[in-house]
């Protein structure tokens, strides 16, 4: 979500990274009643994330950090700098923190799911 609050880009970027580290550490599970796309896109998600060995607290913490991605690209980072900032907070491989990212734009923001 966008806020009116002018802030500078840097103290942004901490506050997101801040965020992100945050939602996979805590494993935080505040989740409203999901509709059944939304139960079907995040089991679909799950399933991805869970084939390459990527694992979290919970369900929701991975479904959280799936979101922030988004919320993430939203604010105008790059692909491949959420990747390393996934890389750098987690035991993940570049690889693995690239494909959290891409699965994580299949499922919930497709609209980023153009090339940089």
């Amino acid at each position: 979500m966008a806020t009116s609050q002018a802030r500078s880009p840097g103290s942004v970027r901490s506050l997101s990274v801040g965020l992100s580290l945050t939602i996979v550490v805590l494993g935080l599970s505040a989740m409203g009643t999901p509709s059944a796309r939304a139960d079907r896109v995040d089991d679909a998600f799950l399933n991805a994330v869970q084939s390459k060995g990527i694992n979290f607290a919970s369900p929701q913490t991975a479904i959280l950090a799936g979101h922030q991605v988004c919320d993430e690209l939203d604010t105008g980072r790059p692909k491949s700098e959420i990747a390393t900032d996934v890389s750098g907070s987690s035991n993940l491989d570049g690889y693995r923190a690239g494909y959290f990212v891409g699965v994580s734009i299949a499922a919930y923001c497709p609209r980023h799911h153009v090339h940089e």
